[in-house]
């Protein structure tokens, strides 16, 4: 059923987009909307849900508007598209008053899946690409910033988002977005074209989509999942997703764009220094530890020995001095 769906899922026909020689089609096994067939956890299915994520008729609760909830929806497979464009149709509501809601959900393109973590519900040091919808200001001595507030992260797994800064000291770039209780609908969009990082918002009910972060030099490798999820603490709020469309664009290159644009095999940034990521050593099997704490102990017994050998030697001329 997998692969059918696979193969069906080339998508509709290409249809133009912008003023240059740029085409888009819908990759369906990297899309989801109502009425949300292909979600679950048998081996059929093309998305999986962790946590208090649930599925409604007209969207996917990744969390209820409730205390301490956690939840995700994530691709099962993986994404090898050069350039692509995913729109993200999703709407943040609920009881609180003004900065007494949160915290927000996020979109991610990364390495890992499923991996539950304190990074609005997912895991910390990710791998890849994650933009923030963040509802809930942490920072309180900050002024210049009115949440929400749309950001978006590269990491290569060494950063670690800080929460209590609202991920400022590693973000690409940002802007605010009034998102939470509208009624009418509220839309992200992210393309990756040429290394171009652009995101995109439609929230003022307008249809119109309005600028809001732009990043020449973004390297992503491909074969990385997307996903999206959301968490609550204290405060909450419901977090839904209506529909994730995503589409190929094919754009002409010139033979120095080919060259320039070549695989990758860790996310980076140009001009962004990102610490660089050490292999972790393998751990000891149990010979190689029990040989450790062998020599360990013939060592501190040869040192012992030495050590009484040269004191005896001292008391015997310390004694043939008073004699």
């Amino acid at each position: 059923m997998l692969l059918l769906l696979l193969l069906l899922g080339s998508g509709q026909g290409p249809r133009q987009v912008g003023a240059g020689q740029t085409f888009e089609y819908l990759k369906r096994e990297h899309s989801l909307s109502k009425p949300y067939q292909g979600v679950g956890t048998s081996s059929s299915s093309l998305w999986n849900l962790m946590g208090n994520a649930m599925v409604m008729t007209q969207y996917i609760r990744l969390t209820p508007d409730m205390q301490s909830k956690q939840g995700a929806l994530w691709n099962r497979v993986p994404c090898f598209l050069r350039d692509w464009e995913l729109q993200v149709h999703f709407r943040i509501h609920g009881q609180g008053k003004k900065n007494l809601h949160g915290d927000g959900l996020a979109i991610w393109y990364t390495k890992d899946r499923m991996q539950p973590g304190p990074v609005f519900g997912n895991m910390d040091k990710f791998v890849g690409l994650g933009v923030f919808v963040d509802t809930y200001p942490n920072e309180e001595k900050q002024q210049e910033r009115v949440f929400p507030y749309i950001s978006a992260m590269v990491n290569n797994g060494s950063l670690s988002y800080d929460h209590e800064r609202d991920g400022r000291p590693t973000e690409l770039g940002g802007c605010t977005a009034i998102v939470r209780n509208l009624h009418y609908d509220t839309f992200l969009v992210i393309r990756y074209v040429k290394r171009h990082l652009t995101i995109m918002m439609d929230i003022d009910g307008k249809h119109e989509w309005r600028d809001c972060i732009e990043v020449p030099g973004v390297r992503l490798p491909r074969g990385y999942y997307f996903g999206t999820s959301s968490i609550t603490g204290d405060l909450s709020d419901n977090h839904d997703v209506i529909s994730l469309k995503l589409f190929e664009l094919t754009v002409e290159r010139t033979p120095e764009e080919e060259k320039l644009h070549r695989d990758v095999f860790l996310p980076s940034v140009d001009n962004m220094k990102l610490p660089e990521m050490t292999a972790p050593l393998p751990p000891l099997s149990g010979l190689a530890l029990f040989l450790i704490v062998f020599f360990s102990l013939v060592f501190s017994v040869f040192a012992i020995v030495i050590g009484i050998i040269l004191y005896n030697k001292w008391q015997d001329q310390s004694r043939k001095r008073f004699y």
